[in-house]
């Protein structure tokens, strides 16, 4: 045998196991981005493993976070953008990054339920929220949303933001307090309009601190 085998091998677990002292590296999937500031009952992360959230807990990135149907949650991130889910609703936390000191690139993926969002500090541009049939653009904004299957609504308290369903020219504006993005979907065909004024809010979720805001 060549008697550098050995020295070979040390060297090799040397570099893979952080002997020499280095920090290990943090995958972007790993990358913390907020703590959980309101857990009420059952709220679960579901990926990337399963396992349930308590107040305190880190957020990190790419994230799958499901409330049960009497629970729910808000969570601030590093940027201070508060998020509040409500019963029964679901969400990913896509594409979310950090750069220091700079924060930015905030992509929200709202899959069913109800939340509310109020923005942080991060460039407003860095925003994307998304649902399965429409994407919004903010402004500085404070927004409730409504996620079922083939109906969303979208309603501005704060702010300004641009609500898009697909389709070439199919956006509208919420430029006053208010104004709500009504978007249904018949098939392959999704339509939206708007106008001032809604019967549902998310305030009637806001209990136990939800519709608050914390600073990371």
């Amino acid at each position: 045998m060549d008697r550098r085998t050995p020295y070979l091998v040390l060297f090799a677990l040397f570099l893979t196991s952080g002997i020499a002292g280095l920090p290990a590296t943090t995958s972007a999937a790993d990358q913390r981005i907020g703590i959980a500031a309101v857990v009420r009952n059952t709220v679960s992360q579901l990926e990337p493993q399963v396992t349930r959230i308590a107040k305190g807990d880190e957020v990190v990135r790419n994230e799958v976070v499901r409330t049960a149907a009497d629970s729910d949650a808000r969570f601030v991130f590093r940027d201070d953008t508060n998020l509040s889910l409500g019963p029964g609703s679901t969400l990913k936390l896509d594409r979310t990054v950090f750069d220091d000191p700079k924060p930015g690139d905030i992509a929200i993926r709202l899959t069913y339920g109800t939340f509310r969002i109020v923005t942080g500090n991060s460039n407003k541009e860095a925003y994307e929220i998304k649902t399965p049939i429409a994407t919004m653009g903010v402004r500085g904004t404070t927004l409730d949303i409504l996620v079922k299957k083939r109906r969303n609504i979208v309603v501005l308290r704060a702010g300004k933001a641009t609500v898009c369903v697909p389709g070439p020219g199919k956006c509208v504006d919420l430029l006053q307090r208010g104004d709500t993005a009504n978007i249904m979907a018949n098939g392959k065909s999704v339509s939206v309009d708007v106008q001032n004024g809604s019967s549902w809010t998310f305030d009637s979720a806001c209990n136990g601190g939800l519709c608050g805001k914390s600073v990371y």
